[in-house]
């Protein structure tokens, strides 16, 4: 039996395939962080896909990874890797 308690803070690395770029996606996904109150960045990627990890109660994480699914209106979201991510974050920024 397993008596571990889950952690309270998750993390994972984000690929987001599609057309995920000139659609606003990195500004919708920086309001849709602040609202689960979740850490990390987002960036646009020279193939054309967003990059980014996001931190923070796993709820809050697996929502913002539902999101990301879907994305901004105009975005049109193809497929998202997901891996384990690292780093601690104390906010969500758009990087370069």
């Amino acid at each position: 039996m397993n008596t571990q308690t889950p952690p309270t803070t998750k993390t994972l690395h984000l690929q987001i395939h599609g057309r995920v770029q000139g659609v606003y996606f990195r500004q919708s996904m920086l309001q849709e962080a602040h609202y689960l109150a979740v850490s990390g960045w987002v960036r646009n990627r020279s193939d054309g896909s967003v990059e980014a990890v996001v931190q923070g109660a796993p709820a809050a994480v697996e929502a913002m990874v539902r999101w990301a699914h879907r994305g901004p209106e105009l975005a049109h979201v193809e497929r998202v890797e997901i891996a384990d991510g690292s780093g601690s974050y104390s906010n969500f920024e758009i990087t370069d």
